[in-house]
């Protein structure tokens, strides 16, 4: 029997008296990709925040068979100053699992590592170009190549496709299919519709958690779960949204 990588059990979580989460339990596998959905101020945000040890539980316990420094995180929203004075090379340079080498900067093969998750996420043309420079896209491009650029074991992402075009969405859909391959992946979205050929599980959060195997749900198994949703069109493009999501 295969052993989880990040396990809680039973854990719940309140900021001010106000409980974020209740009860809730998770088992994380080796390669699993859970697509988490719910409403906002759902807690989903908080769960990421316990798995990555930024919040303490309340109740409950979380048992870890993966180094923290073996979890990639991508957080909702920029979490840069773009005027700092830095390029987008040195910003996935920051990323690096042990730092840079003593001298400060890259060795060869750290280079070797930059380039490929800046090719990977289409910004090595960009590398030398200054932070303040970049598109809200290619500064997510840029966040997104400085969270896999150590080979996490474990990838979180917290609504990545914010700032980004719908062609890079979907590319980055694709890049996030790839990684899978040998890396566990966590993706927080508003949008069921768009992530469920990609992902493999649903974690459904809204002050409980309710798990559910396969990447299919219907909307009456949503509302059980309550996570009740809706059918915005962008275009001619239906997408199958949280109730409280506006975009």
């Amino acid at each position: 029997m295969k052993e989880a990588l990040i396990s809680l059990s039973h854990v719940s979580v309140g900021y001010q008296g106000h409980e974020a989460l209740k009860d809730v339990s998770l088992s994380v596998y080796e390669k699993d990709f859970i697509g988490i959905i719910g409403p906002n101020g759902g807690g989903k945000t908080s769960l990421l925040k316990l798995i990555l040890g930024l919040v303490s539980p309340s109740q409950g316990s979380i048992s870890y068979r993966v180094a923290k420094r073996d979890i990639g995180y991508l957080p909702q929203g920029r979490q840069i100053d773009q005027k700092f004075p830095i390029s987008v090379e040195d910003v996935v340079a920051s990323g690096l699992q042990k730092g840079l080498s003593v001298r400060g900067k890259p060795t060869n093969s750290e280079k070797q590592e930059i380039n490929k998750v800046l090719e990977m996420s289409g910004m090595l043309r960009m590398r030398k170009r200054a932070i303040g420079m970049l598109s809200g896209g290619e500064l997510q491009r840029t966040l997104l190549a400085r969270a896999i650029v150590s080979s996490p074991r474990v990838l979180i992402l917290d609504e990545p496709n914010t700032h980004v075009d719908n062609q890079f969405e979907m590319e980055l859909y694709r890049i996030l299919r790839e990684l899978n391959q040998h890396m566990t992946i966590l993706l927080v979205s508003h949008d069921i519709g768009i992530i469920s050929p990609y992902i493999k599980s649903i974690a459904c959060v809204n002050r409980t958690l309710h798990y559910h195997p396969g990447n299919e749900i219907s909307e009456a198994q949503l509302k059980v779960y309550n996570c009740p949703i809706e059918i915005i069109t962008h275009g001619t493009v239906p997408h199958r949204v949280m109730k409280s999501h506006t975009h």
